[in-house]
């Protein structure tokens, strides 16, 4: 009976995790501008990824490869952001062509406004 359960907890966790993972390959192809790719590559790949991790560990319980699992989640949770962070700042500084769009540039050198 609890297994079942925790079966069905496990495919329907894969389903959400594929299911955003999608949405996130959509958002890469649609939107126009790296900022906003940057955004749909990072914040569903990250949840679907952990959310079919989740029910992976449901569907295997009980199995030795439960810990690569975990392992795969936590680096992806370490590296996810820093490597959102980098490309968000090569992003901004070779999209001078939209600098207009911008009130504030907090990114931009004070000595130079001088």
């Amino acid at each position: 009976m609890i297994g079942n359960i925790l079966d069905t907890i496990g495919a329907i966790s894969i389903f959400l995790g594929a299911l955003l993972a999608l949405t996130a390959a959509v958002g890469i192809v649609r939107f126009p501008d790296t900022l906003r790719r940057m955004h749909a590559a990072t914040k569903p790949q990250v949840v679907g990824l952990i959310l079919v991790l989740m029910g992976a560990v449901f569907l295997l319980r009980g199995s030795v490869d439960i810990w690569m699992l975990v392992l795969v989640g936590i680096f992806t949770l370490l590296t996810a952001p820093v490597i959102a962070h980098s490309v968000g700042r090569v992003a901004y500084r070779e999209q001078r062509e939209e600098d207009d769009l911008m009130k504030i540039n907090e990114l931009e050198d004070p000595d130079s406004l001088l």
